[in-house]
């Protein structure tokens, strides 16, 4: 048996000063800036505190690392884990017992939460819609849309839009929302057949800012910078008001119930659960079919796929279109949740944040992206105490992530297939 490699105390004085310049450099403009009006008051013994916490941290960690067991953990790190996880052929995935418990957890929900926790489930579920087709193009298709928010955009306005001037209602426009968004994707889809990487993400880019800019600056249809308002939704022609417009009767008078204000919220967070049941079930079943193995394939290698026959065209066209009318559907949902909506909601931040979903999740990951969504959008209503570091707390989770999860929270897995017999493996 070797004898175990001795500690150099050099090595992690060396790493505990660089960790403490660095920190220097991030916490210095950030915690020793304190703005006063109109002026500035420096706070160094703020700074100098997280400073040598950050270096006495350092420096444990990496007497800790050179021990027999830090390297242990070290190797688990350096592991690419690259690659689709491919499962036992008779494995039994524990979701079969999740998903039945998870959906009664779900049923059960709206009679014991209050206002504030729908609205945030809500918002949770509506950013699970807009993962779940920007994995479609990025995770499964491999195409980087840093313009996304765009058909999220046209959904919401479909809604405030058509009630302006056709007056449509929720119901009517749902449909028609996930065509718009689908037909905007396609539209864009045609530019960008021949780009990859960085030019594909500029143009998608450039794409979301178009819309946005036309939706701030088009004053006299869409509102611009003041927004339009967003109808309630309705379920069969009855009003979850108090009081319903032009005579009508309200959903409690109808079914004798008594009067809730949360009523409202709690029908939008069952048709959107619903729809998110329908989206997870589509999706699942086109990554299992042939347009989800060329999405694959064109990701993987795309001269490899046009070498197999696959219409690189078509595959890419369906990704961005499928991917967009889900957004369509997201956007909808978050106009009526709203009831209001201007360009200020539809930035690149929100395209960041949904591939930070995508990434953090796992590329391709339907279970990882619905996890990464609600942590990323939960945990800003749990750190409002941190307000003012928020932005910098979501910044080290995805550089920790990176580094302890290049492939993202849950990998690709894929069940394996008992050869048959008389069939060389």
């Amino acid at each position: 048996m070797s004898a175990a490699k001795p500690i150099d105390i050099k090595k992690s004085l060396v790493d505990t000063v660089l960790a403490g310049l660095i920190s220097l450099i991030v916490f210095g403009p950030i915690v020793g800036v304190v703005l006063d009006g109109y002026s500035f008051n420096l706070e160094p013994a703020r700074v100098g505190l997280l400073v040598a916490i950050v270096m006495a941290g350092r420096f444990a960690l990496s007497l800790f690392l050179q021990t027999p067991r830090g390297l242990k953990i070290l190797q688990g790190f350096e592991s690419s884990g690259s690659g689709v996880h491919v499962l036992p052929p008779d494995y039994k995935s524990r979701l079969r017992w999740i998903i039945p418990a998870l959906i009664v957890i779900a049923i059960v929900f709206p009679i014991f939460a209050n206002k504030y926790l729908l609205t945030v489930v809500i918002l949770g579920l509506i950013y699970v819609l807009l993962g779940l087709g920007l994995n479609i193009v990025v995770g499964l298709a491999g195409l980087l849309d840093l313009g996304y928010v765009a058909f999220y955009a046209i959904g919401a306005y479909g809604l405030a839009l058509g009630y302006q001037y056709l007056g449509l209602g929720f119901w009517s426009v749902l449909p028609l929302a996930a065509i718009a968004a689908a037909l905007a994707g396609c539209i864009l889809g045609f530019p960008v057949l021949r780009m990859h990487g960085d030019y594909l993400a500029i143009v998608t880019l450039g794409f979301g800012e178009i819309i946005r800019l036309v939706l701030n600056n088009w004053l006299s249809f869409t509102g611009g910078p003041n927004g339009m308002p967003v109808p309630s939704p309705t379920f069969l022609g009855l009003e979850f008001g108090r009081k319903a417009k032009d005579g009508g009767i309200p959903f409690h008078e109808f079914f004798g119930l008594d009067y809730n204000p949360n009523i409202k919220f709690i029908f939008i967070y069952i048709v959107l659960f619903l729809v998110v049941l329908a989206v997870l079930y589509i999706k699942h079943r086109l990554t299992r079919m042939p347009v989800g193995r060329a999405w694959e394939a064109l990701r993987e290698d795309e001269i490899a796929c046009r070498s197999m026959g696959l219409n690189h065209v078509l595959v890419k066209l369906s990704a961005f279109t499928i991917g967009a009318s889900t957004a369509g559907l997201a956007g909808v949902f978050f106009a009526s949740y709203q009831g209001f909506v201007n360009p200020s909601s539809f930035t690149f931040f929100e395209s960041a944040l949904i591939l930070a979903i995508v990434v953090l999740g796992g590329m391709g990951s339907t279970v990882g992206v619905v996890i990464a969504a609600f942590v990323l959008t939960v945990a800003p209503e749990l750190l409002r105490g941190f307000s003012e570091y928020r932005v910098l707390l979501f910044g080290v989770l995805m550089v920790v992530m990176m580094i302890w999860r290049p492939r993202g929270l849950i990998r690709i897995s894929r069940t394996g297939v008992t050869p048959r017999k008389g069939v060389a493996p």
